[in-house]
């Protein structure tokens, strides 16, 4: 029955069009992967299961689960199954999934064709005419993927029910964590954008309020869980208990849905959310050793300490047009891009990209400009074929040598002394420590996404100031660097 399900689910996927998919975050669940899903249930001593699929779409993740529990892998006595779809066209497609467990004692089916959080908002606020919903024993999801608008009517049902999100996905864990009974199981494959970064922070403070984190599964390959979808986002699939004991966690990774080189090791909870961490950022650990980051005590420093400020670049291109150059003019500065930036430096101006290379010195554009001089930049976003998450330059200002002023293009991050620029040692030693091999693996442990914010850079912890004017120092007199050479210059640090 799951090669049928798979066959339907690949002829639906192709079928609906793009903007549908991006109308309803819809992406569908491989058999494999809900297969694995229903495997990551811990048997318990219930004898009744009453499971919610919110977001069943045509029923691969609730098969999974009847299949594992027909086949004597779960010991219930009966299963009570509430599927919420709210795509009408799929009606039909999830009905004939459940169709061959009509006849197995015990089970009995509600397909729900509602809105999950309006339904769920209304029913846990106490509506006076809410549907009555069951308190849930199991819960598996493959929640939508998309942004919740700020005034939508979706983000003040979840308001009124002390839930603040910015995404569906984490909208549909948060409510279906409220639905379950005390030490419930939920199991959820999710993008791992809510590990960190402020605007998840509610949502991971909710989570961990409400359920011990249990396992985490990590897909190595950000590209394969959903590849038939081209999904970019990098995914993990979770294990929570409702009112669960916090104790270890099992950390599971495999390259791709295929699962052929499963590992599984479990940590202690304090190496997945560090004790002191008031964000509680959930960091994923990939081997059982500690990262050298988190060991060595030369390095506890915050920016703050060491009069360093980290900011996402200020120009904004598309709402500055009548700004821009596509080359230099008298009256113009520098604009930097990522793709300025290149394995030995920087190479401005580019005669063949389609960004503009400057933008025009004026009242309305100063406020955006640094003053040239010597900066540490790191791109915000890696394409998905890159090795490194953190890439770091230093901008040298004898590139610009006419140049009064720089601007920093929205997709760069910008290190530098209170919007003035750093010494020339300094802005060599941040970017010699950022592309070292352990500052990229720590922040792969709480990053799951493309994107490398600011507010992450200010997170971490450097050495100190005159750590990192030593670096330089030494990074300048060398010339050309390789990535040994980088590491080696660390480990120095850690033995000292």
């Amino acid at each position: 029955m799951a090669s049928e399900i798979e066959q339907i689910r690949l002829a639906v996927s192709r079928n609906i069009g793009a903007k549908k998919k991006s109308q309803l975050g819809q992406f569908f669940t491989s058999a494999s992967i809900s297969k694995f899903m229903a495997e990551m249930f811990a048997n318990n001593e219930k004898s009744i299961c009453h499971l919610l699929d919110a977001g069943a779409g045509i029923g691969s993740l609730s098969d999974a689960f009847l299949e594992r529990w027909v086949s004597g892998g779960l010991n219930f006595q009966c299963v009570k199954l509430d599927a919420y779809e709210i795509d009408t066209s799929l009606k039909s497609h999830l009905a004939q999934t459940l169709s061959r467990y009509n006849e197995c004692p015990g089970f009995d089916l509600i397909i729900r064709s509602t809105d999950f959080i309006q339904v769920a908002s209304d029913y846990l606020s106490g509506g006076l005419f809410a549907d009555k919903i069951p308190k849930y024993t199991h819960a598996i999801l493959n929640p939508p993927y998309k942004k919740i608008q700020s005034k939508s009517v979706h983000r003040a049902a979840l308001r009124e029910v002390g839930i603040e999100t910015v995404n569906l996905y984490s909208a549909f864990v948060a409510l279906s964590l409220s639905l379950l009974d005390d030490q419930g199981q939920l199991v959820g494959i999710i993008p791992r954008s809510f590990c960190n970064g402020l605007y998840y922070r509610p949502f991971r403070k909710f989570m961990m309020r409400h359920a011990a984190i249990k396992h985490i599964h990590l897909f190595k390959s950000r590209n394969k869980a959903f590849k038939d979808d081209d999904v970019l986002q990098e995914n993990i699939i979770i294990r929570l208990e409702r009112a669960g004991k916090q104790g270890t966690v099992i950390i599971s990774t495999s390259t791709d849905d295929s699962f052929k080189d499963l590992s599984i090791q479990e940590y202690p909870f304090e190496r997945i959310v560090f004790p002191e961490d008031k964000e509680q950022y959930i960091h994923v650990p990939t081997s059982s050793e500690i990262n050298a980051l988190d060991l060595s005590p030369s390095i506890s420093n915050t920016l703050s300490d060491i009069k360093i400020n980290v900011s996402t670049g200020p120009v904004v291109d598309f709402r500055v047009k009548e700004h821009l150059c596509k080359m230099p003019e008298s009256s113009s500065v520098p604009l930097l891009y990522p793709i300025h930036f290149i394995n030995n430096g920087c190479e401005w101006p580019k005669q063949d990209i389609k960004k503009p290379n400057a933008i025009k010195r004026n009242q309305d554009t100063e406020k955006w400009l640094y003053p040239n001089g010597f900066y540490c930049v790191v791109r915000r976003f890696s394409s998905k074929e890159e090795k490194r998450r953190v890439v770091a330059k230093v901008v040298d200002p004898s590139k610009f040598p006419d140049a009064s002023a720089l601007g920093f293009e929205n997709h760069l991050n910008v290190f530098h002394a209170g919007k003035k620029s750093l010494p020339k040692e300094l802005a060599f030693g941040i970017a010699l420590f950022l592309n070292t091999t352990a500052v990229d693996d720590y922040f792969r442990t709480f990053n799951g996404h493309t994107q490398v914010n600011a507010t992450d850079l200010k997170r971490m912890k450097y050495p100190d100031r005159a750590t990192l004017i030593n670096f330089g120092e030494w990074a300048i007199a060398k010339g050309e660097l390789t990535q040994k050479m980088i590491d080696d210059k660390l480990e120095i640090l850690f033995n000292e």
